[in-house]
């Protein structure tokens, strides 16, 4: 048998499940949840796919823990399956094996944080929200913003990016270094804190975005930022998606150093203000902040009203209060609650692309009128400024026929993407659903590395099988 054969995953042994479980629960106690619902809330999150719950959860305190829960399944060859929060959007950590999920939530610990460096350690189960919370007092924060208040860890292994990317980059660029036990349950640190390094191959990123296929990451050294002198906020409405788009084209090619940029089309402006009780322009939005100082956000505001004018948008109106603005991005992020309120009882099913900014008009344009004529209610929003775009549509799974042409609409927008010389994923990650594309984008050449790489970590395949790799 060989190595690809035998690395091949299929459901244990019942007997060997049991086994296992006797023993987690013997060293866990109650840690350990066994209970049809725990199980199936931990098998399924905000996805469209098939509910697989795990056999079982654990929730482990430290890194220590977690080392041992690996060596404990590696020894009966079960499938581990890493959780942080529960919001991913692609599959991401569902069980088709069945096995144990390793549920970060209890590890909360923030470490350290280092002032005066711009850094700090956080425990994996640490949320964006809970990081800023304890940073503000120090004058500092963390800009990574999915707009879900996502864990510290889950972040890291889907490289996660949000409103801010624009301007701070994604957590490709926020982490210095990870702790991380490996398939066979050894802890290896991946870097140390300086802010670069030429030592050897760049551990850290082999596993930001592997989605816990070659490790699990218990600890992360994250970079901060100081809390700008002046932030503003605004809205500023245009007569096309199309108009909106080409104004975000300039905004960026001109050097203007807006810090999010964020396009809502009509339908998903009116999910918004229906969600959140707005009175936004329901009309193609963009939604912008600026970060500097009091002179520097005044003058970059102006120029965006220039640019804005240029393709009939406007006007531009600021929100001026910290609660406003506050207001404004906080509906921003209830996007995904706010559209499924278009059609109570449709299943949702976000999806992302990204394209490079040349291509993003062209792009969102062509989506649009494949939506008309795919006959679907999905709205968009979109990190505009990065080129990165979600589509959410809203369809009834008791319809085989609009289940069948949302599949074909996904399929579309995709291909449409790559043709772009984009990407499949923008930030929600492989999972599941977006393995197919994975050859189609990387050509076979990379897909077989990345393959060599799964199988020489993890030559086991007991890491979050089923996901990324298909072996």
């Amino acid at each position: 048998m060989n190595a690809l054969q035998s690395s091949r995953r299929t459901k244990p042994p019942e007997a060997a499940v049991a086994s296992l479980l006797d023993t987690l629960l013997k060293r866990f106690g109650n840690q350990v949840a066994t209970s049809e619902a725990v199980r199936e809330q931990h098998g399924h999150t905000l996805t469209w796919t098939k509910n697989q719950p795990p056999d079982a959860v654990v929730y482990p305190r430290t890194t220590e823990e977690v080392s041992d829960i690996v060596k404990l399944c590696l020894k009966h060859d079960v499938p581990v399956i890493p959780f942080g929060t529960g919001t991913s959007l692609e599959g991401h950590v569902n069980a088709p094996y069945g096995g144990v999920c390793v549920d970060m939530s209890l590890m909360k610990r923030i470490i350290v944080v280092h002032d005066e460096d711009l850094d700090c350690v956080v425990e994996a189960g640490v949320t964006r929200k809970e990081l800023n919370e304890h940073l503000r007092d120090k004058g500092l924060f963390f800009p990574i913003d999915p707009g879900a208040d996502a864990s510290i860890g889950g972040m890291v292994a889907t490289r996660a990016s949000g409103t801010n990317a624009v301007r701070y980059g994604t957590m490709k660029d926020a982490v210095l270094s990870l702790t991380v036990v490996m398939p066979d349950g050894e802890i290896v640190k991946t870097a140390s804190r300086a802010k670069k390094s030429s030592a050897g191959y760049d551990l850290t990123r082999l596993f930001v975005g592997s989605e816990g296929t070659l490790g699990i990451i218990t600890e992360i050294t994250l970079k901060l930022h100081g809390i700008p002198e002046a932030i503003s906020a605004g809205i500023c409405p245009f007569p096309s998606v199309k108009a909106a788009c080409d104004a975000v084209i300039m905004t960026i090619q001109s050097g203007i150093p807006v810090a999010r940029i964020e396009l809502l089309d009509e339908l998903q402006v009116r999910a918004v203000n229906a969600h959140a009780k707005l009175t936004l322009p329901e009309s193609p939005l963009l939604l912008l902040e600026f970060h500097g100082s009091e002179a520097g956000v005044k003058e970059q505001a102006e120029r965006f009203g220039e640019i804005a004018t240029e393709f009939s948008g406007g006007p531009f109106e600021w929100a001026t209060k910290p609660e406003e603005r506050s207001r404004l991005w906080q509906a921003r992020h209830d996007a995904y609650w706010a559209a499924r309120g278009l059609r109570p009882g449709a299943q949702s099913v976000a999806t992302d692309v990204c394209v490079p900014i040349s291509r993003l008009a062209e792009c969102v344009d062509e989506t649009k009128r494949d939506i008309v004529e795919s006959g679907l209610i999905a709205p968009i929003v979109g990190h505009v400024g990065d080129g990165n775009f979600h589509v959410q549509p809203l369809v009834n799974m008791d319809d085989p026929a609009e289940v069948a042409a949302c599949e074909a609409f996904v399929d579309r927008l995709v291909r449409r993407a790559l043709a772009m010389e984009g990407t499949c994923t923008g930030e929600h990650g492989v999972g599941q659903k977006k393995m197919k594309y994975l050859e189609i984008e990387h050509g076979p050449a990379a897909l077989a590395l990345m393959r060599t790489l799964k199988q020489a970590v993890d030559p086991s395949n007991i890491l979050n099988p089923g996901k990324i790799i298909a072996f």
